[in-house]
């Protein structure tokens, strides 16, 4: 008998399909901005990753040893003591092997609602129960944590701590600290997915909840500052459990791209990621001003908003009863585009929620962008 998984198709995979002519002004897709890629620095990488015909040929499954350990370096700098990471092909798959590994068949996963999209699908063809946890402006509400807890008995607690997907909240120290200390007092594991923490535009930066928990999997990313396209990830974990994710991965993938992994460590020794990601956080600050700006000109009243410190979102409640989902087919008559909101939820859906994104987008295509959201939602 074969299994049937009830796993839908990403609403925001098939969005970027309807969005692709280029007169439409897209704030759907979480893309980094293409021409802020840097292309020299990257293809001279390639150039000289590729002098060592080895690179063309199988490799360990733990990956790159000279990237394993810059990355490693890098974590540790940036205040995450880390001894070493498992190469992923991006951290999507990243989370598939902590899922594989992890989850039996009817698990529970706690996650905060709402949450990132693609890990619902991943637990969902796991098998696994997936229990929502309310949050406010802080993020994750504690609270609302331990009663899950002790209702629920998760396995597993995921969340994007830091400029969180979709709504570009970040927990706060305390609450990751009270988290840290349920995940030691009743065993579960905390997956803490960190694609966006480099990309701050304002404020302090926020400890990882891995810094302070040993129950804790940290999944990272070079796709948001770098290049999505190489597909390379990375995820950090206890050392007896990082070796059977290894094993997992073999099953997997036998291991990720030999090329792209040499190519990403000459990248790192010969150019200086901390200059390039400051440039990008320039730039998409200078976006984010401009959408949070324009967003009372181009919503109604009595829509709300959050205005995140960094990441990539804005995350928007409409007024009243509004689909917007319904919402979305007028603006896509008017060449603009957003993502509706319910997909994020794992239970009981808001439809009147929406995600945008402001990074791909010039200020200038911003403003025309919220000038044409103004027609539909006015």
């Amino acid at each position: 008998m074969h299994r049937t998984l009830p796993v839908a198709s990403s609403p925001v995979r098939d969005l970027l399909a309807l969005t692709s002519r280029p007169e439409v002004i897209s704030f759907a897709g979480g893309l980094p901005a293409p021409e802020l890629f840097d292309q020299d620095g990257l293809r001279a990488a390639y150039d000289h990753a590729l002098r060592d015909r080895s690179v063309l040929q199988y490799a360990p499954t733990e990956g790159n040893p000279a990237l394993r350990s810059l990355i490693s370096d890098r974590l540790t700098a940036r205040g995450l003591p880390t001894s070493d990471v498992l190469i992923t092909t991006g951290s999507q798959q990243a989370l598939a092997l902590v899922a594989t590994a992890l989850l039996e068949p009817g698990a529970v996963v706690a996650v905060e609602e709402p949450t990132y999209l693609a890990a619902l699908q991943c637990f969902q063809m796991a098998g696994a129960r997936i229990v929502p946890v309310a949050a406010d402006a802080d993020g994750m509400d504690i609270s609302a944590l331990r009663s899950v807890v002790a209702s629920s008995r998760p396995s597993m607690l995921y969340l994007v701590p830091t400029f969180a997907n979709p709504t570009g909240r970040t927990l706060s120290s305390s609450r990751r600290a009270e988290i840290a200390e349920l995940a030691s007092e009743h065993g579960f594991w905390v997956v803490e997915d960190d694609p966006y923490s480099e990309l701050r535009y304002r404020g302090a930066a926020v400890a990882p909840l891995a810094s302070i928990s040993d129950r804790t999997i940290y999944l990272g990313s070079f796709s948001k500052i770098g290049s999505p396209g190489m597909r390379l990830g990375w995820l950090r974990a206890p050392a007896s459990l990082l070796r059977t994710l290894t094993i997992v991965k073999q099953a997997a993938d036998l291991h990720t791209s030999t090329v792209d992994q040499a190519a990403c460590a000459s990248y790192l020794t010969h150019n200086d990621l901390d200059a390039h990601v400051a440039r990008l956080c320039a730039a998409y600050g200078e976006r984010r001003s401009a959408m949070i700006s324009a967003l009372p000109g181009a919503f109604p009243d009595g829509t709300t908003w959050t205005d995140p410190d960094g990441g990539m979102f804005v995350w928007l409640r409409l007024p009243g009863s509004v689909d917007s989902a319904e919402l979305l087919k007028e603006a896509l008559t008017h060449d603009v585009a957003f993502v509706p909101g319910a997909p994020f939820y794992a239970v009981a859906p808001d439809h009147s929620t929406l995600r945008m994104s402001f990074t791909s987008n010039t200020p200038e295509e911003i403003a025309e962008g919220m000038a044409r959201l103004a027609k539909v939602c006015w």
